[in-house]
């Protein structure tokens, strides 16, 4: 068994096999190395692969553990009857998640609970359809509050991350304002779940914890097979797998846990980070520090340390490398979110031109997932290839296409599929059945779907039940179209939001809700910024210009695609440059951190990850004013920034315009620090003044200004054909304000957006 490969921290965790062990291991220390080196030498030993259970939390992680295993062990397959013969690897070694762990065990020991062996699955299809039907037979004839039932499905989930059945979860949170329906429906839930002989993905967790300490066959069966027990990411478990784990090494107490409370940041689905202590108090626990990183530069992991040593609740560890020094990480003051993305799109088309970086080599990282439109839009506006990893484009989310679907029948009476898309959004209780009858009627009649529901109340062919539900819609429509005859995009846009009450819609108190209505707010203000640009446009228009932002090319699925994610979403990742955006109190840390001081731990692990993301170049940036929560603000730099050993400059004076409601509009602003930004737009501003980054050479393919008049007609490869209303500054930075037929005027860097200059004639 070859060892030359490991450094001295994980040799040591390697050969030290017997007992309990936790090695914290730093970002970017070789964790995974460690795990499989040591699984090849305990079986380098005469441990019997029989004997040795690895868990993973994802299916990439076992995968990974299984390939890199299959080349160091030979084949060995053993008559183990829990081994399935269709893994990858044939060491008899169970590699697997937490989930695929526990199928295993109750295929096999199911009816010591109650279970036949042949139990179903639900995923969350089929658990939101049971909950909602017995909720829907509980409680009211219709379908019942959408809200209500999310709430209710997550109250279930969580239930049972704590291991806590319905009676006991009512004891605990007897305190929670709809705890007895949550109660009802819960237990609903698992009759009917047991009378199908089916589980759902929290159920194969709780079901092995209630398998393992209520049956003492199945116990000791599985504490004498697993000799050896290996946890990743080991600060990610919950207080069930934790119980799990614990009771499986009870036996052998041979368990090594690898893990980081550097990079806790799941608390809120049910991660505890206590479990890294509970463990040092349950086990005779011996412990090694993995501080190699073997992935950043030493410049950005002095950048790491320095803001976590911040906390309180870790290991003490000090992360350092063998890697070269690099390049200083990079610190941006924008004036607005769109300086801010013309910053960093600027600096990755040069990094790309001058160090033949590609775009899979970058990410852009944040904090929550309403910041992402700015960029999106500075990718299709300069031809960049990007992908939303862990989530959906800006324009792809349900809560965005909904209001465009209203805008959408405003421009167009005919799009029945935006009509059919928003009958029932908000909640009318309009089901299928009644727009089938709407739709038959339709087809009968020759009349349109608009038409139809617009004269339902005079309508005596179809029957009073179904006039009396489509009624309200059909005034929220009529609504609209008066409404579209006074005012601008923005406005009706605002008036659609406060029109359907969004924020009663999306009040329950979760994260998904909290999302979407930033999300909206985002949305608001894109079209506020479009207004401005375009102050005679039309709702036509505007959503001409959508499509061409929300069009999802077919793109070959093996293109170079930039990475745009939140922080959450990226951890696991590296990438060779990353910018952090969105470094504001309120954004990153989140403002509800900021009175509990475990949940401002939480915000700085957050950053802590995203900045080990980085390999090579890192970038920060934080804005002077961001449209954000419905209203234009004057932004506080992130507090984490000063631990970073970075000194923001003070803000400026500003006058912020008042503005009321939940979507709000015209909410512009003034500022003296606009003057160092030469009078230029903010969609051009960091450009103009930042566009020479130290780090970079200087440029020497300058464009030949000349051929850029005012004028001219260019063609742009998303855009189309347009006309240069403007241009400004030197053949090095040069930008031109141009008026597209579809998208109305955006200015853009001459040196970087895909233009192609027109002859007289409109031919290339």
């Amino acid at each position: 068994m070859d060892l030359t490969s490991l450094n001295k921290e994980q040799l040591a965790a390697v050969l030290d096999t017997d007992g309990a062990l936790l090695v914290t291991a730093g970002a970017g220390s070789g964790k995974t190395r460690l795990l499989t080196h040591r699984i090849a030498h305990l079986i380098s030993k005469g441990v019997s692969p029989y004997n040795i259970l690895a868990i993973t939390f994802t299916n990439k992680a076992a995968n990974e553990m299984k390939e890199r295993l299959d080349k160091m062990l030979a084949s060995t397959p053993t008559d183990d009857d829990d081994f399935l013969p269709s893994s990858p690897v044939f060491s008899g070694v169970w590699v697997s998640t937490f989930h695929s762990m526990c199928v295993k065990m109750l295929r096999r020991f199911s009816e010591k609970i109650g279970y036949s062996k042949n139990f179903s699955i639900y995923g969350e299809t089929e658990k939101e359809r049971v909950i909602k039907a017995i909720y829907k037979e509980k409680f009211t004839s219709d379908e019942g509050d959408k809200d209500e039932i999310k709430d209710i499905i997550s109250s279930i989930s969580r239930a049972k991350n704590l291991g806590l059945d319905p009676d006991d979860y009512k004891k605990q949170f007897d305190y929670v304002d709809n705890i007895d329906r949550i109660y009802e429906v819960y237990r609903g839930y698992e009759d009917e779940k047991k009378k199908n002989n089916a589980f759902d993905f929290d159920d194969l967790l709780t079901k092995v914890m209630l398998l393992l300490k209520s049956d003492s066959e199945a116990r000791e069966y599985y504490q004498s097979k697993f000799q050896y027990i290996l946890v990743d990411e080991f600060q990610d478990t919950n207080d069930v797998q934790y119980a799990i784990v614990k009771m499986l090494a009870g036996r052998h107490k041979n368990i090594m846990c690898v893990g980081d409370e550097d990079q806790n940041i799941y608390s809120w689905r049910g991660a505890s980070i206590s479990n890294l202590m509970d463990l040092q108090t349950d086990f005779k626990v011996k412990c090694h520090k993995l501080e190699q990183n073997y992935r950043s530069t030493k410049k950005i992991l002095d950048l790491a340390n320095n803001l976590i040593e911040n906390n309180k609740a870790r290991i003490p560890k000090n992360l350092w490398t063998q890697n070269s020094e690099g390049e200083k990480p990079q610190f941006h003051l924008a004036n607005d979110e769109a300086s801010e993305a013309d910053f960093v799109i600027k600096n990755i088309l040069q990094l790309k031109r001058y160090h033949n970086y590609s775009n899979g080599d970058f990410a852009i990282l944040m904090r929550i997932n309403a910041l992402t439109r700015s960029f999106e839009e500075k990718c299709i506006q300069y031809g960049i290839p990007y992908k939303i990893t862990g989530g959906f484009k800006f324009y792809d989310r349900k809560e965005i296409k909904d209001i465009l679907a209203y805008l959408r029948i405003a421009s167009n009476t005919a799009d029945s599929e935006a009509i059919m898309r928003v009958i029932n959004f908000p909640k009318r209780g309009i089901g299928d059945a009644a727009i089938g009858q709407l739709v038959n009627y339709c087809a009968v009649t020759g009349k349109s779907l608009y038409d139809t529901i617009i004269a339902i109340e005079k309508n005596d062919d179809l029957p009073k039940a179904l006039v009396k539900k489509i009624t309200p819609f059909a005034g929220v429509l009529s609504f609209i179209e008066k409404a579209k005859k006074e005012l601008n995009v923005a406005e009706l846009v605002t008036y659609i939001i406060r029109l359907l009450d969004l924020k009663e819609v999306y009040s329950a108190d979760t994260e998904e809700n909290e999302n979407r209505k930033q999300n909206i707010k985002e949305l608001v203000g894109a079209i506020e910024s479009f207004v401005k640009l375009n102050p005679s446009a039309t709702v036509d228009e505007y959503l001409q210009t959508v499509s061409l932002y929300s069009d999802t090319d077919e793109l070959d699925t093996n293109a170079d695609f930039l990475n745009i994610a939140t922080v959450h979403s990226a951890k696991g990742l590296e990438f060779n440059c990353v910018f952090i955006v969105g470094l504001e109190d309120g954004v990153l840390p989140i403002s509800r951190s900021h009175d509990n001081e475990s949940e401002l731990e939480e915000e700085r692990r957050l950053l802590y990850v995203a900045i080990t993301r980085a390999k090579e170049r890192l970038f920060l940036t934080f804005s002077q004013s961001r449209f954000l929560y419905g209203q234009r603000k004057l932004c506080m730099p992130s507090r984490f920034l000063s631990e970073l050993g970075y000194s923001p400059p003070k803000p400026q004076i500003q006058k912020l315009f008042e503005g009321g409601g939940y979507g709000g509009y015209n909410r512009g602003y003034e500022s003296s620090y606009q003057k160092n930004y030469n009078n230029t737009s903010s969609q051009t501003s960091s450009f103009a003044t930042h566009s020479a980054p130290s780090h970079l050479p200087a440029k020497n393919d300058n464009i030949e200004l000349g051929k850029f008049k005012v004028g001219t007609k260019v063609s742009h490869k998303k855009f189309g054909i347009g006309t240069i209303f403007s241009v400004s500054g030197n053949s090095a930075n040069a930008y031109a304000e141009i008026n597209f037929e579809y998208v109305g005027k955006l200015n853009l860097s001459l040196n970087y957006a895909p233009l192609t200059i027109l002859d007289n004639e409109g031919d290339f």
